[in-house]
């Protein structure tokens, strides 16, 4: 006999299914959603939408897996590359600005600026590797925006550095690719859609508040999304690679949902 499934993985389930039939049912016409939310996108939907009988914790784990993803492509649908996250005045911003990383403010890498280079690999034209100083050659913008972390707290910061878009085209991104990847100088590693990494506000974050990046803040460069929540947003980054072949990341890994939206 299979074991049940566990609180954790039933608790999990409805969770991921709530998020789900509320995402679907934004872009469903109204008497569409009425009969949506009726019938109701369920458990028991959850193990047709996954193919699966939920009756044990591995095929609970498969079947949230495959949800999850679900989720991922319900969000990348409704992501629109046009839209804007909201800005606030310098007088706004969180201060001191919280620190937030997997681990201790007294394990925060040291790297060596002068003798950084930032690796570029995958679907680009140009693989060479980039200095500090030749990222800030690239135009700069500036943002103040509102980082949401997952744990339900958020502060406002204000960042600066080229967008991310200006610096795929500066390397000859294929910017058709799907996905692009991060690995940091902290052992974190994220992967992200192309369309969030060409959106406007999508920064390679070089400054905090007018001065370069502190480390604890992700010195060399972090990048910035306001249109994603906290995890996904890399710091002391030292490798971009772009790819067709999905990767995942250090928290998605763990069961975080990989698209991330804020």
């Amino acid at each position: 006999m299979s074991p049940p499934t566990s609180i954790w993985h039933r608790d999990n389930a409805e969770a991921v299914v709530a998020d789900a039939r509320k995402l679907l049912a934004r872009q469903l016409p109204q008497a569409s959603r009425r009969q949506f939310l009726t019938r109701g996108l369920t458990l028991g939907g959850l193990g047709l939408l996954s193919g699966c009988s939920i009756d044990d914790n591995a095929t609970a784990e498969a079947a949230l897996m495959r949800i999850s993803r679900f989720n991922d492509r319900v969000q990348g649908w409704l992501f629109d590359p046009s839209h804007l996250a909201p800005t606030y005045l310098d007088s706004m911003i969180t201060r001191p600005f919280p620190f937030n990383a997997f681990y201790g403010e007294g394990e925060v890498p040291q790297v060596d600026g002068d003798g950084f280079q930032l690796e570029v690999t995958g679907l680009v034209a140009d693989k060479r590797r980039w200095r500090l100083h030749e990222l800030r050659a690239l135009p700069q913008y500036t943002q103040v925006t509102r980082h949401i972390c997952v744990e339900g707290w958020s502060a406002i910061g204000k960042w600066g550095g080229p967008r991310f878009g200006d610096f795929l085209r500066a390397v000859g991104a294929d910017l058709g690719a799907r996905y692009v990847g991060f690995e940091c100088a902290d052992g974190y590693y994220t992967s992200i859609d192309m369309a969030t990494a060409l959106h406007p506000q999508t920064l390679l974050a070089l400054d905090w508040d007018g001065q370069p990046l502190p480390p604890k803040y992700g010195f060399p460069m972090k990048l910035r999304m306001p249109t994603k929540l906290g995890y996904k947003n890399p710091k002391h980054i030292r490798a971009i690679f772009v790819s067709n072949t999905f990767n995942r990341g250090y928290w998605e890994d763990q069961g975080y949902n990989w698209f991330g939206g804020s």
